[in-house]
C-alpha cells in the first residue's frame, strides 16, 4: 500500500518551494471572471486526498469551474494511486486528471504510455513560474507530463517551545548538537524525540536527510536513481549516524519498542497532546496541522520548528514532496482536462487552497501574503535558502515495491534497523538486494 506521507493534513506553510526566487507582489488573486468556454463538460480528477485536503481541493476545482463553466468529480484513490488507476484504466473508466503523490509513480505512468504531455500553456507557466527543480521532476525522457501543484517541505523537525525553555536548550544547529539538546531535554523529565516507528515512511524520511547533508546531493541523486548501490560506504556511514539516535533509549519515548509501537499522528500527539512524552518529533510540514487540528496548539506559540540540523560538516538538508497534476490519455475530455491543468499552474489557483489553509505551493508567483503567520514564513525561508540543493523524497522516486509499500522493501528494513541499529553494513546489504530487485522488476 502506497502512503500519503506527503499529503497528510498539510499545515499552511510555506508557499516558496521557489528555491531562491521572490514571490511577486500584490494580494492574492480572485478566481472569479471566466469565459464559461468549457460550460457543459465534466473533468473526473482523480487523488489521495480526502477529509479536510479534499474539501479544500474542491474549492479549487469550484473557482475553475466559476472560471470555466466546467463541472468537476473528484474520486478518492486511497494510499494505492497506480492500483485504483490502472484498473479503471482497464475498466474503461479512466478519471481525466490525476493528481499523483510520487515521481516513482509518475514515471511509472509515463513509461505505461497512459500520459498526455502537458499544453504548451502550462510548460510556459511552469518555466515563468517555477524553479527548474520542478519541472525536472514532473518530465520524463525530456517530456513535461506533471505539474506540481502541492507541495511539502520535510526538513522541519518540530518542538515544544515549553520543553525546550524548561530544559534550557535552544534550536541545534547541528546533528551532533541535537542529540545534546536531546538529551538535556531528557535529563529535564520528558524523552527527547517521539519517533513514528509503526509507520516505515517516516523512517525513510529520516535516512534521507542524514544522507543529503552527509553525503551531499550529488551522491543523494546517484542512490535515488540507483545508479549507486545501498552498499556504497556512504549509505553505511548515514545508517551509523541515523543509529546513534536509535539505539539511545534516553532520546526516544518508549524507547525502540514505543516507537515501533508508535505511528505518525500518535508521535505528533506525544510531543503536543494532552499528556505529552518528548519534547521534539521530526516530520515534515504537516506536523503543523496535525498540532494545530487535533490538539489545539497555535503553531508558533505552543509548537515551532527548527530546520533539521546540518550532519557531519554538511549543508543543513531540504527534503520536499508533493502531488503531480497528470492527464490520462484515456480521459474522456481533454480538452477540459489540459484546461484544468493550465489554471492550476496559476498563482490564483493556489491562492485559493493557500487561504484556505493546510496548502504549500511551488509555484513563486504566490503572494507570501497568502500564507498568514510567522511560521509559515520561517519555513519559506527555509526552503529559499537551500536554492538548488533541496531534493525530492527519495524513497518517493524508487519504484513502490522498494521505497512505498508497507512492510517490504525500505520501510521495513529502516523498522528492523530501528529494531537493532548494531549494523549498520548488513542493513546496507539488505537494502541493496531489495533496491535491485525493485529496480530490475
Amino acid at each position: 500500500m502506497m502512503r500519503r506521507r506527503t499529503t497528510l493534513l498539510t499545515t499552511c506553510t510555506a508557499l516558496a518551494l521557489a528555491l531562491g526566487a521572490t514571490a511577486c507582489g500584490g494580494g492574492p488573486v480572485s478566481a472569479g471572471g471566466g469565459d464559461q468556454a468549457l460550460s457543459g463538460q465534466t473533468v473526473t480528477v482523480a487523488g489521495v486526498w480526502s477529509g479536510t485536503e479534499q474539501r479544500n481541493f474542491q474549492k479549487v476545482l469550484d473557482a475553475f469551474t466559476e472560471k470555466t463553466g466546467a463541472k468537476t468529480q473528484f474520486v478518492s484513490t486511497g494510499d494505492n494511486v497506480s492500483t485504483v488507476v490502472g484498473s479503471k484504466i482497464e475498466g474503461g473508466n479512466a478519471p481525466d486528471v490525476v493528481m499523483v503523490p510520487q515521481v516513482g509513480v509518475l514515471q511509472q505512468f509515463a513509461e505505461q504510455g497512459w500520459l498526455k504531455p502537458l499544453s504548451a500553456k502550462t510548460e510556459q507557466a511552469v518555466d515563468a513560474g517555477f524553479a527548474p527543480v520542478w519541472k525536472k521532476y514532473g518530465s520524463v525522457d525530456g517530456t513535461l507530463y506533471g505539474l506540481y501543484f502541492k507541495a511539502a517541505h520535510k526538513s522541519t523537525v518540530w518542538y515544544s517551545p515549553d520543553a525546550l525553555a524548561q530544559a534550557g536548550v535552544k534550536p541545534p544547529k547541528t546533528y551532533d548538537e541535537m542529540l545534546a539538546a536531546g538529551r538535556t531535554v531528557s535529563d529535564s523529565g520528558l524523552a527527547a524525540f517521539s519517533v513514528a516507528g509503526q509507520d516505515g515512511w517516516t523512517l525513510t524520511d529520516w535516512f534521507e536527510n542524514v544522507y543529503l547533508s552527509q553525503a551531499g546531493p550529488e551522491k543523494y541523486d546517484a542512490l535515488a536513481a540507483h545508479e549507486l548501490k545501498w552498499t556504497d560506504a556512504s549509505v553505511v556511514d548515514a545508517l551509523t549516524t541515523l543509529g546513534k539516535l536509535f539505539k539511545d533509549k534516553q532520546l526516544i519515548a518508549g524507547g525502540q519498542k514505543g516507537a515501533l509501537n508508535t505511528d505518525f499522528p500518535g508521535s505528533v500527539e506525544k510531543v503536543f497532546g494532552p499528556k505529552p512524552e518528548a519534547g521534539m518529533v521530526y516530520e515534515g510540514d504537516f506536523v503543523a496541522g496535525v498540532a494545530k487540528d487535533q490538539f489545539g496548539r497555535a503553531i508558533g506559540e505552543d509548537a515551532d520548528f527548527f530546520p533539521f540540523p546540518a550532519v557531519g560538516g554538511g549543508k543543513a538538508p531540504v527534503v520536499s514532496g508533493g502531488d503531480a497534476a497528470v492527464v490520462l490519455k484515456d480521459g474522456r475530455n481533454q480538452k477540459a482536462a489540459m484546461a484544468l491543468l493550465e489554471y492550476l499552474a496559476t498563482p490564483e489557483a493556489a491562492a485559493v487552497w493557500a487561504e484556505a489553509g493546510g496548502f504549500l505551493s511551488p509555484n513563486r508567483k504566490l503572494d507570501l501574503a497568502s500564507y498568514g503567520d510567522d511560521v509559515t514564513r520561517a519555513t519559506a525561508e527555509s526552503l529559499v535558502a537551500a536554492g538548488d540543493s533541496v531534493r525530492f523524497d527519495m524513497s518517493d522516486q524508487a519504484p513502490a515495491a522498494f521505497g512505498g509499500t508497507k512492510g517490504t522493501g525500505e520501510w521495513k528494513i529502516l523498522q528492523d534497523f530501528l529494531r537493532d541499529p548494531s549494523d549498520p553494513k548488513a542493513t546496507a546489504a539488505e537494502l541493496e538486494a531489495a533496491a535491485a530487485k525493485a529496480y530490475r522488476g
